[in-house]
This record gives C-alpha cells, sequence and structure tokens, in this order.
C-alpha cells in the first residue's frame, strides 16, 4: 500500500475531494507532501507567492489576517477534512491568510508545481481548484453574514459548533473572543451559561460538546 493510499480515506471526508474523478482523487493524493506541525509553527504566511492547495488531516489550523503592521487577526480555525488554498497558476493572487497550526497537526501539501505536474495528465484539475476557492469564499461570506445578525449568545454556539472536531472544541476563551467579536468576560458569561444549561463542559483550552442540538437551538 502506498502513501496515497493511505491518504485517501482521510482526503475523502472532505465533500469537494469526493467529488471528484477517482484518477483525479489519486493524483493529487501522490503530488503532495505530507508535513508534522508543532503547535504554533507556520504553513504559508499572507502575501505569501508559494501557493497551492493545504490538506487538513489531523490537528488544527489558525486562520489569520494581518490589518496592519502590528495587529493580527484570527478570522477561523479549520479543522478536518479542510482543504485551503488556491493557485497563482491560473489568475491567482499571493495567500491570502497566514496560516499556522493551532494544536500539533498533519497536514498535505500540493504546490503549484505539483499541480501543473497533475494537470498534465487531469487538466480537469483547475476546474476543481477553481470549485475549492468559490466554496471557500461562500464560506467566508456566510461567516460574515452571521456575524452581523446574530447576537452574542448565538455567535458563541455557532462557533463552538463549528470548530468542534468531533465533541471537541478545542479552543481557549481569548481566541473565542476574538472570532465572535466579544469580549473574553462575555463569552465567559456564555460559557457558563451554557453550561449550565447541559450542554457543555469546560476545560483547559477547550470545551466539550455535551449536547449539540441544544447549542443548535441558542443559535436558532
Amino acid at each position: 500500500m502506498t502513501i496515497a493510499d493511505d491518504l485517501m480515506p482521510l482526503l475523502a471526508r472532505s465533500g469537494w475531494f469526493a467529488r471528484q474523478p477517482a484518477a483525479l482523487q489519486r493524483r493529487l493524493a501522490a503530488a503532495g507532501r505530507v508535513v508534522s506541525l508543532a503547535a504554533g509553527q507556520w504553513v504559508y504566511s499572507q502575501g505569501d507567492e508559494g501557493t497551492g492547495l493545504c490538506a487538513l488531516l489531523s490537528g488544527a489550523l489558525r486562520l489569520e489576517v494581518a490589518l496592519d503592521a502590528e495587529r493580527d487577526v484570527l478570522i477561523g480555525i479549520a479543522t478536518p477534512p479542510a482543504i485551503l488554498g488556491q493557485t497563482q497558476r491560473r489568475g491567482g493572487g499571493p495567500r491570502i491568510v497566514t496560516t499556522r497550526a493551532n494544536v500539533p497537526s498533519r497536514v498535505l501539501l500540493i504546490a503549484d508545481d505539483a499541480l501543473e505536474r497533475v494537470a498534465a495528465a487531469e487538466p480537469g484539475v483547475w476546474r476543481a481548484v477553481n470549485e475549492l476557492v468559490y466554496a471557500q469564499l461562500e464560506e467566508m461570506t456566510r461567516v460574515a453574514a452571521r456575524l452581523l445578525i446574530q447576537g452574542p449568545a448565538a455567535r458563541v454556539a455557532w462557533r463552538l459548533l463549528q470548530i468542534a472536531d468531533g465533541t471537541e472544541a478545542r479552543i481557549g476563551q481569548a481566541d473565542l473572543a476574538e472570532l465572535t467579536g466579544l469580549s473574553r468576560k462575555t463569552v465567559n458569561a456564555h460559557l457558563a451559561a451554557f453550561e449550565a444549561a447541559g450542554a457543555i463542559t469546560r476545560g483547559y483550552r477547550g470545551v466539550r460538546i455535551v449536547d449539540a442540538s441544544a447549542l443548535s437551538r441558542m443559535i436558532g
């Protein structure tokens, strides 16, 4: 069994990857390189010219945007089976966000050169990448809309469900506050209310989801 064979079940959890033709799936899995990351280790930085795809196999990734020279803003935490990125080879630009490991993680990196090699046999890869970029744009648009219309409690509940990998949302209160546009004090108050209602239990740098349906009802 090859490394690509081992990766296929992990990658197939992604709806985008699973929709691709079988031959393209195998070539993408074989074209990348697996990298193990320590917590805090960079995958790529905003503005990097080297682009390509990043498939999260395990762990979690922080997505950050620099507003200026002094402030980076956390805009999301990706969990498996997220596949992120874009390419400059067909009219794209440099990296839009900084991505680094939130916890120890494993990723499959498929650089632009590797995508070109895949395209030599599977030219449909460029259409597939365009679909992936569109899906990322759609997701961020929905995130912005939710943050505009939802109340504070609903924002906290929604982010917990969005971040959770299974029943664990591995996130500290400071990060959760940044993701919801709230103060740590406000986030802590809502988490305490969720815990009292039996929806979650709080732990060190994380939250265990006890009743996901209860959180969903809080979102409305």
